[in-house]
């Protein structure tokens, strides 16, 4: 029998998060069954239970990761609310709409988040808290807390405004949606 490094481990483990978020956020959380997440990650269903005791464990690590990924662009914008701006404008954009795959696992999961377990509500309460107090930071850098209330507004009117684009069959309609969303939240920033 042949052992693994615990690196080629912790490096299986992460290939199968990666590729578990996309499909999630592409497929849903129960459109996604563990074969058609191993075979994503180049693995047989038999590996599976070597890094995660359920599917219910995956999702949890899942939304973490997913939420942390996102955070971690927001590293790459402007500081500020000019950086604020440019992450409404890429995130109410028809590219983020058209691949949901590679977005917001909140614009792409939330309804099914809602009847998940509590380890994965709670990887997700932790994670939308995070975002929220990174959006109140860039609303007001010098007393985040103040802006908690318009941040919290904020983040729900961009993930409504990507999911009802999303719904909408008329191209047009769903664009007609993304750019008003997109200028009621910088009005609501102001």
């Amino acid at each position: 029998m042949v052992r693994y490094a615990k690196e080629h481990k912790q490096v299986t483990r992460q290939r199968i998060i990666d590729k578990a978020g996309h499909r999630f956020k592409q497929d849903g959380i129960d459109g996604s069954g563990i074969s058609t997440l191993m075979s994503d990650a180049g693995l047989t269903n038999g590996a599976f239970y070597a890094h995660f005791t359920s599917k219910d464990d995956l999702v949890a690590h899942v939304v973490a990761a997913e939420l942390h990924k996102q955070l971690s662009t927001y590293d790459t914008a402007r500081p500020g609310r000019p950086g604020l701006e440019d992450l409404i404008r890429e995130y109410l954009s028809p590219e983020h709409r058209d691949h949901p795959g590679a977005g917001c696992p909140s614009a792409a999961l939330l309804d099914e988040i809602g009847r998940c377990g509590e380890t994965t509500k709670q990887a997700y309460t932790d994670g939308a808290r995070t975002v929220i107090e990174e959006i109140a930071a860039r609303l007001t850098p010098e007393d985040p807390q103040s802006a908690r209330g318009k941040a919290i507004g904020l983040y729900t009117m961009m993930v409504g405004t990507l999911q009802l684009s999303r719904a909408l069959s008329d191209r047009e309609f769903a664009d007609d949606i993304l750019e008003q969303g997109v200028e009621n939240a910088l009005a609501f920033m102001r």
